[in-house]
C-alpha cells in the first residue's frame, strides 16, 4: 500500500485560533474531503497534475481544520464528562482526516507521473462528465458575474462545484456567489462544455457562443 512520510512534507503556516463551532468545522471537513475524492480520482484517471495540485491544497486545508478542531475540543472540555461526550467528535474528525490523506496519496502518485494504465484512462475518457480546474484571468468577461446569472448549466452543460480563492475554499457555491479575478474554479461537465468554459474564463472567447480565438481565421 502506498503511503507518504508526512514528516517530510512542508510545514503548516502559523495557525491562529479563531472561535468556530465544532459543527461548522466538521461540516467543512466533510465537504472538502468529499470534493477531494472526486478530484483525486479524476486527476488519476486523466493524469491531470493541475487537479492533483488542488487535491494537495485541499489536504492542507483539512489538516488545518483538524488542528483547529482539536483546539476547540480542548477548550470546550471542562471535565471528564465533557471529554467523553467529545471523544466521538474527535474520532469522526480523525476518520475524515484519513480520507483526506488517502486522496492526497493519490494526488502525489499523479504528480510523480505514476498514472493508471492507458486502457483504463481510455475507458474513462468516454465518461459523460469530467472534472477540471479553471483559473479566471483578468480579461475574462465572467469576472464579477454571479454564477446564477451566467446560466452555465443551460448554456454549456457545466457546473461550478467549488471555488478556491487564495487559500480559502467555497464548496457548492450558490447562485449569488460572484466569480472574481484569479479564482480557481473546479467545474464538472461534458468535455466540450468544459473546453468552452475554460476559453471563457481565460478570456480566449468573449461569449458562450463564440469559437476559441485560436480557431478563428
Amino acid at each position: 500500500m502506498y503511503s507518504r512520510d508526512k514528516s517530510k512534507m512542508p510545514e503548516f503556516e502559523k495557525i491562529e485560533y479563531r472561535p468556530k463551532s465544532v459543527r461548522e468545522i466538521l461540516l467543512e471537513m466533510k465537504n472538502l474531503s468529499e470534493l477531494m475524492i472526486d478530484l483525486a480520482y479524476s486527476a488519476a484517471l486523466f493524469n491531470d497534475k493541475d487537479l492533483a495540485e488542488e487535491v494537495l491544497e485541499l489536504e492542507r486545508r483539512v489538516d488545518t481544520l483538524a488542528y483547529l478542531l482539536d483546539m476547540t475540543i480542548m477548550i470546550a472540555a471542562r471535565d471528564a464528562e465533557d471529554a467523553e461526550a467529545l471523544a466521538g467528535v474527535a474520532k469522526v474528525a480523525g476518520a475524515t482526516d484519513k480520507i483526506s490523506d488517502a486522496a492526497g496519496d493519490i494526488a502525489v502518485i499523479v504528480k510523480q507521473g505514476i498514472g493508471v494504465h492507458p486502457v483504463v484512462a481510455e475507458i474513462f475518457e468516454k465518461v459523460e462528465e469530467h472534472i477540471a480546474r479553471v483559473k479566471v484571468e483578468e480579461k475574462s468577461t465572467i469576472t464579477g458575474k454571479k454564477i446564477g446569472k451566467l446560466n452555465l448549466e443551460a448554456r454549456m452543460g457545466v457546473n461550478v462545484i467549488a471555488i478556491r480563492r487564495g487559500r480559502e475554499w467555497i464548496v457548492k457555491p450558490g447562485d449569488d456567489e460572484k466569480i472574481l479575478q484569479d479564482d480557481v474554479l473546479i467545474v464538472r461537465g461534458a468535455p466540450k462544455g468544459i473546453h468552452r468554459f475554460k476559453g471563457l474564463a481565460e478570456g480566449k472567447i468573449r461569449r458562450a457562443g463564440d469559437r476559441d480565438a485560436a480557431k478563428r481565421p
